[in-house]
Order: C-alpha cells, then sequence, then structure tokens
C-alpha cells in the first residue's frame, strides 16, 4: 500500500492554512499545519513532507529564507510560494533556487493543483 504524499502548510493566516488543509485533503493527500517557518522547523514533520506550500512573508522568518535555511542543510523538498504582494526579485530568487511555483493570493485552485501534480512527480 502506497502511502499518500505529505503537504506542509505554513502561514500566519490561519483562514488561509484552514482553507488550503481542506484542499489538500480533497486530492488524496496528508497535510498538516503551521504558523511560522520556525514552528515547521520545530515539528516532527520537518523531515516526511512531500512539498511544502509557504507564505512568502511572514514575521521572523520568511517563506524564502525557510527554503533557502533547508536548501544550506541539503534539504531539498519541494516549495510552492503563495503570497499577496507579489514581488518580482522575490519571486526570481524562489524560482532560481527551485521553487516549483510562485502564486499570488487569492489563489487560483486549479494553479496550486497544478504545481502540486509537478512537485510530486520530482
Amino acid at each position: 500500500m502506497t502511502r499518500a504524499p505529505t503537504i506542509a502548510i505554513i502561514d500566519d493566516d490561519e483562514d488561509i492554512r484552514t482553507g488550503l488543509h481542506f484542499l489538500v485533503a480533497s486530492l488524496g493527500y496528508n497535510s498538516y499545519t503551521f504558523g511560522s517557518a520556525a514552528d515547521f522547523l520545530q515539528s516532527e514533520h520537518l523531515h516526511n513532507a512531500s512539498c511544502v506550500i509557504s507564505d512568502v512573508r511572514m514575521p521572523f522568518m520568511s517563506g524564502v529564507q525557510l527554503q533557502t535555511h533547508l536548501r544550506s542543510r541539503g534539504y531539498k523538498v519541494p516549495f510552492i510560494f503563495i503570497t499577496a504582494v507579489p514581488e518580482e526579485s522575490i519571486r526570481r530568487q524562489a524560482l532560481s533556487e527551485g521553487a516549483v511555483g510562485f502564486l499570488s493570493k487569492p489563489l487560483d485552485d486549479q494553479a496550486l493543483i497544478a504545481c502540486l501534480d509537478k512537485a510530486l512527480q520530482s
């Protein structure tokens, strides 16, 4: 029996986390939600995430900083970024470090699903 992929959802907005959790669950994936990058880094789910969906702008550590931090430690989990304030320089940085998606809020569910499909095929 194949285990369903685990998606880590990181956003400081609880409504976004909840909505993403239900979307991911409807696709048959397991998901865990975190209110900050630090919460994810301290969780038992850090090493079993198949993909990370993260807000770009969060207090203390941004999603892009989290990706950089994990990459510097050899952790290659695919990232999909979501943001209410798309900035081209941040988008370029995230994609150059291997992000599979950089989506603007409000999210287009189909675009997110396409990014998840791409991330989980890696």
